[in-house]
């Protein structure tokens, strides 16, 4: 199945254009509060409905030696939003809620000596983290933004599907416009066009958490979107992005002084909560899928009721602390936006 994107007037008009919602959290993870008052109203006599919106945050947090904090409590937490002190409404740890993941395989030309490697690590992520009632799809993306499977629970179709990705297979349906391309086998990444896809067509209405699992090294080429257009995607629909960072140092030169992927990927993924770790060798894949799934089954779950109440869809920053322990480091997204009326 193809992903698309179609006209950028109507991709820029659909970053404005997210249902508004209640609960602004991780789907089913979110309180949802929905006061009714009865009211005498002049000639209609309706009811007066009250919507309270109800701000969800997963939280991991670690010592300095980056081992799990499991131990905290309620009082322990202290949540600012846009700098202005939040009461902790609502608290848990949350072990075992479901995960919904989405696998992005990049594909471009550059990745060519590193997709069996990118193959492998997407396969053995899934075999580690998934557990039962856990969802994943698989995307590849080069040229193209190709949907290889769609939610399942099933690691064997996901893992087939991982298999079937090849560098640079335009798949079919309405393309994106790239307009000239001298090297068709090194050109074209879209891996911000991806991200968006992934978050806004598919990840949006998953319940429960959501992350993206991100195998490339993060330069990207020809996408119609932005990376602010792919983060902000991301938080709507309240999703970590994590980077496992692989790239072929032959091709950028050793050093990898002429790949600028490294910061693009700590930006989407330091906006989101998520985190990037580069891959290098086996050993540090382990890790990778340690930490990262250590951080998707260790969380707490914060939740506050926002004292600004405006239903403005504006974005609103967010800043969980722990004050009395200052070695302790958080990861948790950095905002969300407002519903709108």
């Amino acid at each position: 199945m193809r992903l698309t994107l179609f006209a950028a007037g109507i991709l820029v008009a659909g970053l404005a254009a997210f249902p508004a919602v209640n609960a602004v959290g991780s789907g089913g993870a979110a309180e949802r509060a929905q006061q009714q008052q009865s009211q005498p109203v002049p000639q209609a006599q309706q009811p007066l409905n009250v919507q309270v919106t109800v701000v969800n945050v997963f939280a991991t947090v670690r010592d300095k030696r980056r081992a799990i904090i499991s131990d905290l409590k309620k009082e322990d937490f202290k949540i600012l939003e846009d700098g202005v002190e939040q009461k902790v409404a609502f608290f848990s740890k949350e072990l075992e809620l479901p995960i919904t993941l989405g696998m992005l395989v990049d594909t471009s030309g550059s990745m060519t000596r590193m997709l069996p490697a990118e193959q492998d690590a997407a396969s053995r992520f899934l075999r580690q983290v998934m557990r039962k009632k856990d969802e994943a799809m698989v995307i590849s993306f080069d040229l193209d933004v190709n949907l290889l499977a769609d939610f399942t629970q099933d690691t064997s179709v996901l893992e087939r599907a991982i298999r079937r990705t090849v560098i640079n297979a335009a798949g079919g349906g309405v393309g994106i416009n790239q307009g000239p391309i001298s090297q068709p086998n090194l050109g074209g990444t879209h891996l911000y066009d991806a991200v968006y896809l992934a978050c806004h067509d598919q990840l949006v209405t998953e319940a429960g958490r959501k992350a993206i699992i991100l195998l490339t090294d993060a330069v990207d080429e020809g996408s119609q979107l932005s990376i602010k257009d792919a983060t902000e995607a991301a938080q709507r629909a309240d999703a970590v992005i994590h980077v496992l960072l692989l790239s072929d140092p032959g091709f950028y030169g050793y050093g990898g002084f002429g790949n600028p992927g490294p910061g693009a990927a700590r930006k989407m993924a330091d906006e989101t909560g998520g985190r990037v770790i580069d891959v290098h060798n086996e050993k540090t894949l382990e890790k990778a899928f340690d930490e990262i799934s250590s951080e998707l089954r260790s969380q707490y779950v914060l939740g506050y009721y926002p004292t600004n109440t405006k239903r403005d869809g504006t974005f609103r920053k967010i800043q969980v602390e722990i004050p009395l322990n200052s070695d302790a480091k958080i990861l948790a997204r950095k905002g969300y936006y407002a519903p709108k009326s």
